[in-house]
This record gives structure tokens, sequence and C-alpha cells, in this order.
């Protein structure tokens, strides 16, 4: 049997063929070079077996990056990083609002809007000049869970109850917005796109999901760290600094925790890579 032809079992259950070219352009997304690529390819494809997880393959993968650079193995478990912002899904409402300040918005999070029929609490406003974005963040700590239709039809009758108390106001909410951690499914998007409803998720829109959004604007959130510990990245989390770029303007926070000066300077230096300064 060829090593291509072993056989993979997804998060959900689901069986797939295991393929080089995927986990090639996911290594490749970490920013290794093409040489550490092969490398790491070749020693997981020695380690396959049959119905092998994609979790052991991620591990595994992980593990030979950080070796090589602690900046891929970050790189490389961005998705992950994602899914440990949980479980509240405070956190990631936070970095949703992040991502929407640092693209030139004027953000609020956890407001109360007043709707035509009931008062609606408001994941996150957004404003921009005539643009005035009403978000609902929907966080899944299972991977395997989709955003189906019921999601945004529910959000687009809370929406439509805000804009019909505002329709007479210049200050009238301009779009309605879902954004999720992991998928919505095909009729979910069709419904979106029919009703005029924003949907972001980790993939879509194509080249502008939140994936693509991130690595653009380099803003990871600060569980993407390798260097970090879980306990560390819940105090700051809690502290409400909740992207890596956050950390570099509140450095006290890592003497708070007791962070040795040598170790304190790796952590930035990763952070300073992944945001793009040197």
């Amino acid at each position: 049997m060829k090593k291509e032809e072993f056989t993979i079992l997804k998060a959900s259950g689901e069986r797939a063929k295991f393929s080089v070219p995927k986990l090639k352009n996911s290594l490749r997304h970490s920013g290794a070079d093409e040489k550490s690529i092969s490398q790491i390819i070749n020693v997981v494809r020695d380690e396959l077996y049959q119905d092998i997880s994609t979790k052991e393959i991620y591990n595994r993968a992980f593990a030979l990056l950080k070796k090589k650079k602690s900046i891929y193995a970050s790189k490389y478990k961005l998705k992950k990083a994602i899914y440990e912002l949980g479980p509240t899904g405070f956190p990631f409402e936070r970095f949703v609002a992040a991502i929407l300040q640092y693209s030139g918005y004027e953000v609020e999070v956890g407001k109360i809007l007043q709707g035509k029929c009931v008062t609606h609490e408001v994941d996150v406003i957004a404003k921009r000049k005539e643009e005035y974005i009403i978000v609902e963040c929907k966080f899944h700590s299972d991977r395997s869970i989709k955003c189906n239709v019921k999601i945004p039809l529910y959000i687009h009758s809370r929406y439509n109850d805000v804009v019909a108390n505002y329709v007479k106001d210049s200050n009238c909410p301009t779009e309605g917005w879902v954004v999720t951690n992991t998928q919505f499914t095909k009729d979910a998007i069709t419904y979106g796109k029919c009703c005029g409803l924003h949907l972001l998720s980790w993939d879509f829109p194509e080249n502008n999901g939140l994936k693509d959004r991130i690595d653009r604007l380099g803003l990871y959130p600060i569980t993407v760290s390798s260097l970090m510990t879980m306990r560390e990245k819940q105090f700051l989390l809690s502290r409400d600094v909740v992207l890596c770029r956050q950390l570099l303007n509140d450095t006290f926070y890592l003497d708070h925790l007791g962070v040795s000066e040598k170790r304190k300077q790796n952590i930035l230096k990763e952070i300073n890579l992944l945001c793009g300064k040197s």
C-alpha cells in the first residue's frame, strides 16, 4: 500500500485519503521553507498507519515545525489557537472586534440595542464612515459543528427588528454580520447571500475568511504563541489581551506572570515576527 493511500480519520468522524498536497499547503502557510517542508512530510509519511487521526498528524507536524523555528509552529497552529479562545466565546467576540478595529472601524462589544419589538444584546458594533455593522459571533469549541441555516435566519430577524426601530434615524445599522470560528452549511451561505447578511467563517468568503484577514493584518490571537503556557495565555485573556500585538504594548503582564527576562525576550521576539515587526 502506498503512503498516499492511507485513510485518515477527521475530527468529524469522517474518513478521507491522506493527501500530501494538503499537508504541504498547510505547512507552507506556516512560512516554512521548501526544504523543511519536504523533510517534515517525509517523516510524517513514514509514520502513517491506517485510520490515523488528523489530530495525530497535526501534532507530529507541529512538533517538527517547532524544532525548526517557533514562529513556523505558531502560524501552523492558527486554527487551533482560535478554538483555544474558548470556552465562553467572549474572547472570540473581543478578537473579532479587534480585527475590525485594526481594519479601521470604531468598535463596541456587548452593547444593548432597542429593537422595534424587544431589546437585543449585540456582540460587536462596528462603525466606519457611512457603515454601521451589527455583528453576531458564534463560537464553537467543537470543530465538527457547523453553523446551519437556523443561525442566519435568527440573526437576520434580530437585525431587522433593530433596523425597524432606527429606520427613520440617521444612526441606523447598514449591515448585519454573522462570524463563526468553524464553517457554515451550504444552506446557511445560500440564505446569507439571498437576504444580504454578511457571513464570515474560517475559510469563507473565499480568500477573505478569518484565516486570510488574520494573515493579511498580522492579527494573531495570543493563543497562537508556541512559547507560552496555557495558564499564561488564560491569564492574558482574562485581562482582555486577545491579540499578540496587544502584548507588545502591555509587556508588564509578562512580569506579573513571573516570566524570566530571557524567556520574556524570546516570547516578544516571536510575537514581533508574527506581527510583521522587526
